[in-house]
């Protein structure tokens, strides 16, 4: 066995890979699109590369152990106690999200015409983000402090749950079966396999842990990288896929305590791993059938974000957040990525409609990117919204020149008539740390600046008077009403 050529043009791959990841890196990019890509070019439609990998049964292999890590490491990041302890809460807003999503993406699979089959896949391609890219966009544009991101992980957490069923399910609708009691017996042993590794993760990770107890990390690491495969390969022999039975397991080894050294060493096999995944799904496809499906694609592309818009908007209210809140959520829940992928992938294994690994592929790759964007500008798209909305025309409140509005985050100053805004807030904390304010004995001290604390009580004129008075009156509103204060997030 001659491998020189192939181990020699799959290190070029990966090196191309990492050149075009430290360039998508640097503008905001995940790397998921990327290995699609230098997949997509090193595919034989293209012919850039002397080797045909699309029929090199050791990448498909590969591939697989991908698509395993990729659902291990999904559940064991799984946070049980987050959702069995606020589980109504998630519920209500995951479930929302999910049903919003998932309902008109069911009628858009039916409509696009492909079969009934190929709808509910249609459907779950476009319904479900990808947890991945948004935990990694939260942390790297450092929002784990903001309001909303319990709610957008809570969202991604009850995805994962319902992933775990709608695969499930997917896997014996796509089986081909046509009587009523094959297929009601290949659910429940589906459910009941579900139901017992939710019962082990739940209660059985005291026992469970007792597997681990080894100081030995090679030996360690074949123990968990054995039960990922081992159960992924019984997954698919009980009839819930490979990535379900890999999910699972993870669910179970992320519940003991041995879950946070798992995690130290599992996650960069699945990151070395996982783009063989991606990289394979690029190989397989054909960029000749991309215009038969350009139409479909950029109708579930506008539908998506409208969706994510309404769906956003609609938790961010069950959860009393405000519409900026909203637009945070929307912007980065449109990520589509691995889930996608692993649908598309179960579809051609079933023998589905050709056009949805195209579809797939064509829809991940444009959401991929456009995800991204719009989650790094998501508040200066809020600011560009909302605060129109907050601007009163001068003299609104009778010539004043500021209305009702004129708080520290929404006054627009007429510089003709008065000071900046800069120079009026500076000139209010001024007032407030003075002893003549009425507010001075229950003020906390603050920093007063320079220009503040050299301006005299006799040089602040009588509109400077005005427009301080103003500010600190709607500070004040601001601090007694706290759902006003949720409106401008």
């Amino acid at each position: 066995m001659h491998l020189g050529p192939d181990l020699l043009v799959l290190g070029v791959l990966f090196v191309i890979a990492y050149v075009l990841g430290r360039l998508g890196k640097s503008i905001g990019l995940p790397a998921i699109p990327i290995y699609m890509v230098v997949g997509l070019l090193a595919s034989p439609f293209f012919g850039w590369f002397p080797i045909d990998f699309t029929h090199s049964e050791y990448i498909q292999l590969i591939a697989v152990i991908g698509l395993i890590l990729l659902l291990f490491n999904l559940g064991l990041e799984f946070d049980q106690d987050e959702f069995f302890g606020n589980v109504g809460k998630l519920l209500i807003s995951g479930g929302s999200y999910i049903a919003i999503n998932m309902a008109v993406g069911f009628a858009f699979g039916f409509l696009v015409g492909w079969g009934s089959r190929e709808a509910l896949v249609i459907a779950g391609i476009t319904a479900t983000s990808s947890s991945a890219i948004v935990t990694k966009l939260l942390i790297e544009l450092n929002r784990l402090a903001n309001r909303e991101t319990p709610m957008i992980l809570g969202v991604t957490v009850v995805e994962d749950v319902f992933i775990a069923i709608y695969l499930a399910i997917v896997s014996v609708v796509l089986s081909g079966e046509t009587e009523i009691w094959p297929v009601v017996g290949k659910l429940a042993v589906s459910f009941v396999f579900l139901v017992v590794m939710f019962a082990v993760a739940r209660w059985g990770g005291r026992f469970v842990s007792r597997l681990f107890r080894t100081k030995d990390d090679e030996l360690f690491t074949i123990l968990f990288f054995g039960l990922a495969i081992m159960f992924g390969g019984l997954g698919e022999i009980l009839g819930v896929t490979d990535a379900i039975g890999a999910f699972l397991i993870g669910l179970v080894l992320g519940a003991t305590r041995y879950r946070n050294k798992i995690e130290q060493i599992a996650i960069p096999l699945r990151d070395v791993f996982g783009a063989f995944f991606f990289l394979n799904f690029g190989l397989g496809l054909d960029p000749s059938k991309f215009p038969e499906v350009i139409v479909p694609v950029v109708v579930a592309v506008v539908m998506t974000v409208v969706l994510n818009i309404v769906a956003g908007q609609f938790v961010a209210w069950l959860n009393g957040l405000g519409p900026q809140a909203g637009i945070n959520t929307a912007a980065i829940l449109q990520n589509r990525g691995e889930f996608a992928l692993i649908l598309a992938t179960l579809a051609l294994g079933a023998g589905l409609d050709a056009r949805i690994q195209p579809f797939a592929g064509l829809y991940v790759l444009i959401m991929a990117i456009m995800g991204p964007i719009l989650a790094v500008n998501s508040e200066r798209i809020g600011a560009a919204i909302l605060r129109p909305a907050k601007k009163v025309p001068a003299g609104a409140d009778g010539g004043a020149g500021a209305g009702a509005g004129a708080g520290a985050a929404g006054s627009i100053f007429d510089p003709a008539e008065s000071l900046s805004r800069a120079e009026a807030i500076a000139l209010m904390e001024g007032t407030i740390s003075s002893p003549r304010a009425n507010t001075a004995e229950t003020a906390p001290s603050r920093t007063v600046p320079a220009e503040a604390d050299a301006a005299s009580d006799d040089a602040v004129a009588p509109e400077t008077e005005r427009l301080i008075e103003q500010a600190m009156q709607q500070s004040d509103e601001q601090t007694q009403n706290p759902s006003q204060r949720d409106s401008e997030y």
